[in-house]
């Protein structure tokens, strides 16, 4: 059933990040890292992975620096949420790990998504 919304504005694209978009396997991490390919900002740091397999999917990392079980939940939350956003802005055949720091806790909403975007900018994955 089309709801009046839909037919206003059409048919919303997908957003939602599903398995084939994630970054599931840790030698895909461990390579990641290795590659050394990384920038950094206030809230969080990104790495990147070319190469074989590499599609533009996402991994996110929060360690125990940031906090207890909660804390590090709600970092990783508010990644995978400014990536899904942002994500249909990104081009590329690359892997994307985004690592949280502290502060990603207490920054407002709006530099977390610039942190982002100037970190995408910066990687060369920004359309």
């Amino acid at each position: 059933m089309v709801t009046p919304v839909e037919t206003v504005i059409g048919v919303a694209p997908d957003r939602r990040l599903q398995r084939h978009q994630r970054l599931t396997s840790t030698a895909d991490f461990e390579e990641t890292y290795a590659q050394g390919k990384s920038g950094a900002t206030r809230t969080l740091v990104m790495w990147l992975r070319h190469g074989p397999g590499a599609s533009l999917r996402l991994g996110v990392v929060a360690s125990r620096v940031i906090g207890n079980a909660v804390h590090r939940n709600r970092a990783k939350r508010r990644l995978r949420e400014v990536w899904r956003l942002n994500r249909s802005q990104f081009k590329g055949d690359v892997d994307v790990i985004l690592v949280a720091r502290r502060s990603i806790l207490t920054a407002p909403w709006k530099d977390v998504n610039d942190d982002l975007i100037r970190l995408a900018k910066r990687a060369g994955i920004l359309v």
